[in-house]
């Protein structure tokens, strides 16, 4: 698909037809082209937890959300995905990487990280994901861990210490679905958000 049209295509998406799974080399080219993100040191540090067998994505969905309520429509239509990757992202591998004499750092010291790059490389991971997930047109969204549920989780899986869920990417065939009533707003144009130079100087739309 000619990547404009790949990059307007990409929305999230949050319902799905439960009896198309999605195959296992389009899953295998969404998990390997995550892999050319770009990484800090290209210390790579993420991992990809897979659930795509029914029994895994019933235990998921019932480790993040809670037991006694009512599922609402929002819950109900991404039950319906046939598959399921959480995004993790890996600190130590971040800190072990620029403590290596060729990075010039004698420790290990989190304070020398302006932002987590774990995370953002890790979230970078995931829209490579997403893309590729347009390009073979099929459909996805990307949604959070509550973080109360994220021990759960973690437990349940088997994650090991030291893995943190940036966020899960859902992908299958897309179904109609309820837009998102954020969308009514519209996308803010060039000359509100780019600023050429110096704070102020607007970007002509």
């Amino acid at each position: 698909m000619d990547f404009q049209k790949v990059v307007r295509r990409r929305r999230m998406v949050r319902s799905y037809d439960p009896d198309r799974p999605v195959a296992p080399e389009v899953r295998d080219l969404i998990l390997s082209n995550a892999l050319h993100a770009p990484s800090a040191g290209f210390s790579q540090g993420w991992a990809f937890l897979v659930i795509e067998e029914p029994q895994d994505r019933a235990r998921f969905w019932r480790r993040t959300t809670d037991p006694d309520g009512v599922p609402d429509a929002w819950l109900r239509g991404m039950q319906t995905a046939p598959l399921l990757i959480v995004c993790l992202s890996h600190k130590d591998a971040y800190l072990d990487r620029y403590a290596r004499p060729d990075k010039g750092w004698a420790d290990r010291d989190e304070a020398r990280w302006p932002v987590p790059y774990w995370d953002i490389d890790t979230g970078f991971a995931a829209m490579l994901m997403m893309l590729t997930v347009v390009d073979q047109e099929l459909a996805s969204c990307f949604f959070g861990v509550p973080p109360a549920q994220i021990p759960g989780v973690l437990e349940e899986f088997g994650v090991p210490d030291g893995y943190t869920p940036v966020g899960v990417v859902s992908v299958g065939y897309g179904v109609a679905d309820r837009r998102s009533g954020s969308l009514k707003a519209g996308r803010k144009p060039l000359s509100d958000v780019v600023h050429m130079g110096h704070w102020g100087e607007h970007h002509a739309s």
